[in-house]
């Protein structure tokens, strides 16, 4: 079985399969979609650098991307590798002119990059000491407000007792030292972001497989209080004890959701949205990209939703981006959100290897 789902995740890995349709794209009124790049193989995570220049990582071919927007028009019109040969780096973050990228059980950083972008200097190793199964191994990155890099480490499997090394949200200095746990009991978050205001982590989670079509659900999780776990692999969306391993550990030693997202949806990327170009609904409101589901029998995800919030109750849970997928098929997979200073909306699509600029004129 390991071996089959390991098979199955590298194939949903391999360059893109279709070029974008955004003629298929279904958006709320006044939205619009446009290209901002179709040059962007296995497109993953983005990064704003402060000069203007977006960062993408990707999974596979193991290269970091640089695109530009010189003209100023919404559109790169200049896209450069600047890392290569690196394992799934899906993962970027800026932080004081440096860039962070993951590789599975390494981080490096690219001192600098956006005054070397023609000539990228070489990746500075920062740890090496991650693990390195590559089972939910690709790691999202983000600093936080308090200036630490925050870093998933996946459960290596689908279920299993991951044990204390793995199923976990850590963080660390820039330069790799003072190790701390953040939080536990969490399958793979590929997408988190610090509330405006309260300044709390908030967080995507993929729920297990095989399970059926229906549960267990995807999870938006809110961070209160040091030390909370989140369930896995005891407990799955709150309140589903797991067949395996849930004897002995009832959910209500865990910390649910803050709103469940839908069965086998691969919720991944999530902002918050602080920007002003949107209507006033959506001020402080959370996108997610969701990735869609690979072994359900109909299939569900394949969209951007937007979460509305008073506080930390849910308001509402609707669509932004829907058509990826239609009639069982899809040509392209959402994978991370990123406002832009103007507040228009960055989303990658690891499928058609592109990144999609969102903006909205009523």
């Amino acid at each position: 079985m390991r071996l089959l789902l390991t098979l199955l995740f590298a194939a949903l890995s391999l360059p893109a399969l279709a070029a974008p349709q955004l003629d298929k794209l279904v958006l709320p009124k006044g939205f619009h979609i446009a290209v901002y790049s179709d040059q962007v193989p296995n497109a993953r995570e983005i990064a704003l650098g402060s000069h203007g220049t977006v960062f993408v990582g990707s999974s596979g071919a193991g290269k970091v991307y640089a695109l530009t927007d010189t003209k100023g028009d919404g559109v790169a019109d200049r896209v450069r590798v600047i890392a290569s040969g690196l394992q799934d780096p899906i993962g970027v973050a800026m932080h004081d002119g440096n860039l962070y990228v993951s590789a599975v059980s390494r981080i490096y950083v690219l001192r600098d990059i956006e005054q070397h972008l023609d000539a990228p200097p070489t990746p500075e190793l920062v740890t090496g000491k991650l693990p390195g199964e590559t089972h939910h191994g690709g790691k999202f990155l983000a600093f936080g407000p308090d200036g630490k890099l925050y870093v998933p480490i996946g459960a290596p499997c689908n279920i299993c007792d991951p044990g204390p090394d793995h199923g976990k949200l850590i963080r660390m200095n820039p330069d790799g030292s003072d190790w701390q746990d953040v939080a536990r009991g969490i399958r793979n978050t590929v997408g988190f972001d610090w509330q405006p205001g309260s300044g709390r982590l908030w967080f995507t989670d993929n729920g297990r497989d095989m399970l059926g079509d229906d549960i267990p659900s995807d999870e938006l999780n809110e961070i209160t209080h040091a030390g909370q776990h989140f369930g896995y692999p005891y407990c799955h969306q709150g309140d589903l004890p797991d067949p395996e391993f849930g004897k002995g550990h009832p959910c209500r030693l865990f910390t649910p959701p803050v709103l469940k997202l839908g069965a086998h949806v691969a919720s991944l990327g999530m902002r918050f949205y602080r920007g002003r170009q949107f209507p006033a609904s959506y001020r402080g409101a959370i996108l997610i990209a969701e990735h869609g589901s690979w072994n359900r029998t109909k299939k569900s995800g394949y969209r951007v939703m937007t979460v509305r919030l008073n506080g930390n109750k849910v308001l509402s849970y609707q669509p932004l981006i829907t058509g990826f997928e239609q009639n069982e098929s899809a040509w392209g997979r959402p994978v991370d959100v990123q406002p832009l200073p103007d507040g228009s909306v960055l989303v990658s699509d690891d499928l058609a290897g592109a990144v999609y600029r969102v903006t909205y004129q009523p």
